[in-house]
């Protein structure tokens, strides 16, 4: 089976500095795939370099047989390679419904209306506040908007990234829960997190990362039978 996904010898930066150090990395159809790694260890600019945001320096990314390197983040959107971003950054002002309608505004546009269902029953606080302001909403309701928002495209592959950061440990437990509810329905994820326990918990493979570069890859299980990388990069 071709992966899904499928990134080799990714290198960026910024200015001069080099962030990402040829990174290779995969998800198969269907897999859920933990990245795992510290504050400024390359996760968020491994997402945005692969979600067109940053330009790679070298190297390929590959999605559903196309070549998307250095594609506009437009056309990563439209073939179904979808970001929720680190932070939330929904939209303020505008309302729960408008923040979800702009999901669908390069992709499925024309099934909105069931996608928004299917949102509003997978998050029935978010049809109960419709019409609340985002930037009014609670920490955890706004995660949730913002993978709603995910959701109204149609995602292939869904890139989560830092979804439980901020939240209190019983909101922490409802987004693992969530996003093994939302693999169990078919959507393959690649999972951006610290949580390094929750992560491997769900996750069929495991990449961890240092300083840009890639430090392990393998099963869960592998992972944690070394005390070594469990040590130096997981610190368990």
């Amino acid at each position: 089976m071709s992966p899904l996904l499928q990134i080799d010898d990714l290198a960026t930066g910024y200015g001069r500095t080099e962030v990402l150090r040829g990174v290779s990395l995969a998800v198969q159809p269907g897999e859920i795939v933990a990245l795992l790694g510290s504050n400024g260890a390359g996760k968020s600019t491994l997402n945005n370099t692969v979600s067109g945001l940053v330009k790679p320096w070298r190297g390929t990314v590959r999605f559903d047989g196309a070549d998307l390197t250095g594609a506009h983040p437009r056309a990563v959107v439209q073939a179904g390679l979808i970001q929720v971003p680190e932070g939330r950054r929904v939209f303020p002002n505008l309302t729960v419904l408008e923040n979800l309608e702009l999901g669908a505004y390069a992709r499925a546009r024309d099934r909105r209306p069931g996608n928004l269902d299917r949102v509003f029953t997978t998050f029935p606080r978010l049809a109960e506040r419709r019409t609340q302001k985002a930037g009014t909403m609670s920490g955890g309701e706004q995660q949730m908007l913002a993978i709603g928002r995910g959701l109204m495209a149609e995602p292939k592959l869904l890139i989560l990234d830092e979804p439980s950061l901020g939240l209190s440990p019983l909101l922490v437990e409802e987004m693992f829960t969530l996003i093994r509810r939302l693999h169990g329905e078919g959507l393959s994820l690649l999972l951006v997190e610290q949580n390094v326990a929750q992560s491997l918990d769900i996750a069929q493979r495991a990449y961890v990362m240092e300083n840009g570069s890639l430090r392990f890859a393998g099963t869960p299980a592998e992972l944690l039978a070394s005390r070594e990388l469990k040590a130096a990069y997981l610190g368990m």
